[in-house]
């Protein structure tokens, strides 16, 4: 698949995601094959206002090229003089969300609030190509804001009439949030009315799903979100699927936790020994979460206080595990909490994009 210059080939899009996104992950699904990844989500604002926070986030290194950048806004003045900004940076994609749901972010006519007003995203759309100095503009959207209110095909037309290169659509309203099934048939409707490229996007947690959804929709290519949080290896299956038919299959714990482990220096590398370690924590839950002692491992995990304990945990679990000594039939349902909530133990959740 192209985009612009840019050719990723068969390869998937790691999307973009608040709190997940950031450089150590990029890093870590792009060793293990991800063709394309975002930076997290920044305001149009906040990129005008030079916001330390934003301006972090919009950061990345060339050797992560491909990237794209995801903005928020909604007004098409603010969004053109940001564009023009992060444009200087060169990234090989230049976002704009129209699928986030929080409600902080629709309360502002922002995000997935954009999709009651196709005409208004083809105008913040027009002017974020004629700002971008070449850079290929794309948006990424959802449904509608319901099942009563599903618009995707005329915001899909807005979009490609008014000068962006590709399209990703969230297969769910926005009012479903995450805790239904997606609605993939509409993505294949979409696909059939416009000629811009379609990534399809919603419920991809095993490459089997990517395969399926192209199969279905004719999408040309799918982009992940929590199916890679703890799952980068989703990557690297679905690659070598495509290239030989055949599916690897999960990595072997040991190399679950290499790769952890892995990540976690990267961490440390980007915040630092303390600033890190919320992060390492959430970390070690999602590569864990389908594995047997997970309820014990994050009783402990959260019970510990510095860098060397956590990674003693990692090593002291990675044995248990491979040497049988949780007992495997214990069921502690953390999987379908994080498909509905990724941040599922925290008192006040971030629901992500």
């Amino acid at each position: 698949m192209k985009i612009g210059n840019v050719d990723i080939g068969n390869k998937l899009f790691l999307a973009p995601m608040a709190e997940i996104t950031d450089s150590p992950f990029r890093k870590i699904c792009k060793e293990l094959g991800a063709g394309f990844t975002f930076t997290q989500m920044v305001s149009a604002a906040g990129v005008l206002k030079n916001n330390f926070q934003t301006l972090q986030n919009l950061s990345f290194n060339i050797l992560e090229k491909p990237i794209g950048v995801q903005i928020l806004g909604n007004n098409p003045s603010i969004v053109y003089d940001a564009v023009q900004e992060i444009s200087t940076l060169k990234p090989d994609l230049i976002d704009l969300n129209c699928g986030c749901s929080v409600d902080k972010v629709t309360s502002k006519l922002m995000g997935a609030a954009l999709l009651n007003d196709p005409i208004k995203i083809g105008k913040i759309v027009s002017a974020m190509v004629k700002a971008s100095n070449g850079i290929p503009v794309s948006v990424k959207i959802r449904l509608g804001r319901n099942q009563k209110k599903i618009n995707v095909i005329e915001v899909a037309k807005s979009v490609e009439d008014n000068g962006a290169s590709i399209i990703f659509i969230h297969a769910r309203t926005s009012n479903e949030k995450y805790d239904s099934e997606p609605h993939w048939e509409w993505i294949a409707r979409a696909k059939e009315k416009i000629n811009i490229p379609v990534v399809g996007n919603g419920s991809i947690s095993q490459p089997q799903d990517v395969f399926r959804m192209i199969k279905e929709t004719n999408c040309d290519s799918a982009m992940i979100a929590r199916g890679a949080i703890g799952n980068p290896f989703i990557f690297q299956r679905y690659n070598y699927m495509f290239d030989t038919g055949i599916d690897p299959g999960n990595p072997s714990f040991d190399s679950i936790s290499a790769t952890l482990l892995k990540h976690i220096n990267f961490l440390v590398e980007d915040y630092g020994e303390i600033k890190c370690l919320y992060k390492v924590k959430k970390n070690i839950i999602w590569y864990f979460r389908n594995y047997p002692g997970i309820d014990l491992l994050m009783y402990n995990v959260f019970s510990a206080r510095n860098l060397d304990s956590l990674k003693l945990l990692i090593y002291e679990h990675t044995e248990k595990v491979k040497n049988n000594y949780y007992n495997s039939s214990e069921n502690y349902d953390i999987d379908s909490k994080f498909k509905k909530r990724v941040l599922f133990w925290l008192e006040n959740e971030y629901e992500m994009i």
